[in-house]
C-alpha cells in the first residue's frame, strides 16, 4: 500500500511538472515576468506548490484509506503500542529533508535578488503622497509620475451626471512613464518623503518598501521590451489606490534616443524658466494653466470644487489662505506645511506653474480676489 501511494505521488508530481512547461498565464497564479529573477521566483513557487500538493495527497490519502478500511464496523481493532522509535525517526527526518530541499533553491534566489552590485544604471525612486519621483543618477535629471485616469472615471457612480466608463488601464496610467533599456542591470534606490510606500512591479519580481529616512535597494535586468504596470503595495493613505507605476522598456537604441530627448528638454526647461522671469501672466493664462496644475496636483486632497475633505484636508473655497495674504499663500504651496500632509511643490512645479496655481486658487469657486501672481513673486518667496 505504501509503495502504491509513493508511486502515485511521484506520477502526479511528474505530470504537474510537465504541465508547467506548457502552462499559459493565469490570473489566479503568479506572473512569469520578463526577467530572469521573476522566472526563478515563478519556478520556485511552482515547485513548492507541487510539493505541497503531493504532501496533501499522501497525507489525506493515507487518512481516508485508514478511515474507510480500518473502521469499527468492519471489525478493525486498534493496535496497542506506547511508542515507535522507527516512526518517530521517519516523521522527523522526512519533513526535515523536504524543508532543506525547498530552502536551498529559495536561499539562492533570495541572495541573487539582493545583489545590486555591478549595475549599469542607477535610478533613485522616491514615493510621496501620491506620486513617484524618478531621478536618473547617471545623467542628473528626473521627473514626477502622476496618475492620469480621468476624474469622470474615478467618480463613476450611479447618481453622477458625468459618467465615463472605466478604461482598460483604470488607475494604472500615468503622465510620465519610467523608461528603461533591455539587457542592462538597473539598480533602484528606493525611499520616501512622507509615509511608507512600496514600489512593486510584478513582471520584474521587484517589490521594495520605500521608508522615509532610509534607502532600500533592488535591481532588475529586463529581457523583453514593452509596457509593464504596477502599484504602490503599501497602505499609504487615503489615495493609496491612485499611485500607479508604469514602466516602458525599450531597445537600447530607442532608449538612447529617448535619453537625448530628455536631456534636451531639461536644457529647454531651464531656458524657459529664465525667460519666464521677464514675462507677465494674464488672468486668463494663469487660470487655464492653474486649473490644469490644480486638477493633477491638488484636487486629490482639496477636491475639484475646492471644498476639501472635512477633518482631513482643508477647503480652499472661501478659506483664509486663499483670500488672505498672497505671500503666505505662495509660501505654503511652494514650501509646504510641517507636520501635515501639505507637501512642498517648489521642486515639483516650475515657478510659472506655482504662480498660475496660486492665482487659480485665489480666483476659482467664487473666491474672486482678482489677484494675478507673477513668476517674480514666486521667486522672491522661494529665496526667503
Amino acid at each position: 500500500m505504501h509503495k502504491k501511494i509513493i508511486i502515485g505521488a511521484a506520477s502526479i508530481l511528474l505530470s504537474l511538472s510537465a504541465a508547467a512547461e506548457i502552462e499559459t498565464p493565469s490570473k489566479y497564479n503568479l506572473t512569469q515576468g520578463v526577467t530572469d529573477t521573476s522566472q526563478q521566483v515563478y519556478d520556485l513557487h511552482m515547485i513548492i506548490l507541487y510539493i505541497c500538493i503531493v504532501i496533501g495527497i499522501v497525507v489525506f490519502g493515507a487518512m481516508f484509506y485508514s478511515i474507510i478500511n480500518h473502521r469499527k464496523s468492519k471489525g478493525a481493532v486498534a493496535a496497542q503500542f506506547h511508542e515507535s522509535t522507527k516512526v518517530e525517526i521517519i516523521w522527523t527526518v522526512i519533513p526535515f529533508v523536504i524543508l532543506i530541499a525547498m530552502a536551498i533553491p529559495a536561499t539562492s534566489v533570495l541572495i541573487d535578488m539582493e545583489d545590486s552590485s555591478k549595475s549599469d544604471i542607477t535610478i533613485k525612486i522616491t514615493g510621496s503622497q501620491w506620486k513617484w519621483h524618478y531621478q536618473y543618477f547617471d545623467h542628473d535629471f528626473g521627473f514626477y509620475s502622476l496618475l492620469t485616469t480621468p476624474q469622470q472615471q474615478i467618480q463613476n457612480y450611479s447618481h453622477s451626471t458625468n459618467i465615463e466608463p472605466k478604461g482598460e488601464n483604470y488607475l494604472l496610467e500615468v503622465d510620465r512613464e519610467l523608461v528603461l533599456p533591455i539587457g542592462k542591470k538597473i539598480r533602484f534606490l528606493i525611499t520616501a518623503d512622507d509615509v511608507i510606500h512600496s514600489w512593486w512591479v510584478p513582471a520584474f519580481a521587484v517589490k521594495q518598501d520605500a521608508n522615509p529616512g532610509f534607502i532600500n535597494e533592488a535591481w532588475t535586468r529586463i529581457n523583453e521590451p514593452g509596457i509593464y504596470r504596477g502599484q504602490c503595495a503599501e497602505l499609504c493613505g487615503k489615495d493609496h489606490g491612485f499611485m500607479p507605476i508604469v514602466v516602458r522598456v525599450l531597445e537600447q537604441k530607442d532608449y538612447d534616443i529617448w535619453l537625448q530627448q530628455q536631456l534636451q528638454q531639461v536644457a529647454s526647461a531651464k531656458k524657459a524658466a529664465e525667460q519666464a522671469l521677464a514675462s507677465t501672466l494674464t488672468m486668463a493664462e494663469s487660470m487655464t494653466l492653474g486649473e490644469q496644475v490644480y486638477l493633477t496636483r491638488c484636487a486629490a486632497c482639496h477636491q475639484v470644487n475646492g471644498a476639501g475633505i472635512p477633518g482631513a484636508f482643508p477647503a480652499l473655497k472661501g478659506s483664509a489662505i486663499a483670500l488672505g495674504d498672497i505671500t503666505k499663500h505662495i509660501d505654503i504651496v511652494a514650501n509646504g506645511k510641517p507636520a501635515s500632509a501639505m507637501q512642498a511643490f517648489s521642486k515639483q512645479l516650475t515657478a510659472k506653474e506655482l504662480a498660475a496655481v496660486v492665482t487659480y486658487e485665489r480666483n476659482a469657486w467664487g473666491n474672486d480676489t482678482g489677484d494675478v501672481v507673477q513668476v517674480t513673486n514666486v521667486n522672491l518667496t522661494e529665496a526667503k
